[in-house]
């Protein structure tokens, strides 16, 4: 088990190793692509040559690809120091950088928005797992019946709508029509009555995409390991039909939907940008799509790499739960 995780943690940091020298190849190229110096974008389209070349030089700007990679790598660990201009600003670590729009260090901001972003995916994740798998439980059990063509019906529409019509939607019916949801984010520092009441009906959206899709996904694992010899002999021994379906068929089943929900959570980390747009929600969705308008490529760059990490590190828990929920699985 620990040489197993010392493997993982291992091939995790190499991962995110492989991402860093990615995300900023594609950083220190765009420029170049578009013709557009970041010095420009850090000071603006009026600006003369000696406030230009006091910002290449703060921020490293004309160093060999090199020297900015390992600047920027020594950041995230260690921080870093900007110095120029008769001036030194000290970026603590993980340094992403400075945003050229506020001219303020990236994580900070990011530091702000994660949390709101990982409740609104947590919460999401709780509710779609429960009654996706739920759902497509039931489905496979009573297999051709009116509850199996009705539920998977629903599934089909929620696969099919997209956030921005169910999002508007539920506004709606739900903010406007009924008043039932105020569907306004309010910090749970300020009111957690309120920061509640007003995740329920993101989290509510969110949830219907993604359960829709584990139903389905659900309906179509039970099916197939209800069909195992393992399960017909837990059957012919005797056993309970709750305890073949929860002691032995739903381990199975769960295993490919514990991968799909450690690539979906991960995935989401970096920004349900739809669902934050709608509900005006201040994540990191938001700010993504704020600093793509702007053209703010260290934000962009930030974000990124912390997806990568949450990815990477939803599918290390993954891999762990493996041996929890499938004894077949041996980690060793």
């Amino acid at each position: 088990m620990l040489a197993y995780l010392i493997r993982r943690f291992a091939a995790a940091i190499v991962m995110l190793l492989i991402v860093m020298l990615v995300t900023f190849g594609i950083f220190f190229l765009v420029p170049k692509w578009t013709g557009v110096d970041p010095a420009t974008m850090y000071v603006g389209k009026q600006s003369d040559a000696a406030a230009l070349e006091a910002v290449r030089s703060k921020l490293g700007l004309g160093d060999p690809i090199f020297v900015q990679l390992f600047d920027f790598v020594k950041g995230i660990l260690a921080g870093r120091d900007y110095t120029g201009g008769g001036s030194t600003i000290h970026c603590d670590a993980p340094c992403f950088g400075y945003s050229f729009k506020n001219e303020q260090a990236i994580w900070p901001v990011l530091k702000d928005r994660f949390p709101v972003t990982l409740a609104l995916v947590i919460g999401a994740a709780i509710l779609w797992v429960v009654f996706g798998v739920l759902t497509g439980v039931v489905s496979a059990l009573k297999r051709g019946t009116l509850w199996d063509r009705f539920s998977m019906s629903v599934a089909l529409a929620g696969v099919s709508l997209p956030i921005y019509f169910t999002g508007l939607l539920s506004l709606a019916v739900f903010t406007y029509g009924l008043h039932w949801l105020d569907g306004q984010y309010v910090p749970f520092s300020d009111s957690p009555g309120g920061w509640f009441s007003g995740l329920l009906l993101p989290w509510i959206t969110l949830a219907f995409l993604q359960a829709a899709m584990y139903a389905r996904l659900t309906r179509a694992t039970m099916l197939e390991v209800m069909g195992e010899d393992y399960v017909r002999t837990a059957r012919a021994k005797g056993l309970s039909e709750s305890t073949v379906i929860g002691k032995h068929a739903m381990r199975s089943t769960m295993a490919p939907i514990l991968t799909v929900l450690g690539m979906d959570i991960g995935a989401l980390i970096g920004g349900a940008i739809l669902t934050e747009t709608t509900y005006s929600i201040p994540g990191l969705g938001q700010a993504v799509l704020q600093a793509i308008n702007d053209r703010d490529l260290p934000v962009i760059l930030g974000v990124t790499l912390i997806t990568s990490a949450a990815v990477i590190f939803a599918n290390l828990v993954v891999d762990l739960l493996y041996a929890v929920i499938d004894p077949r699985v041996r980690l060793a």
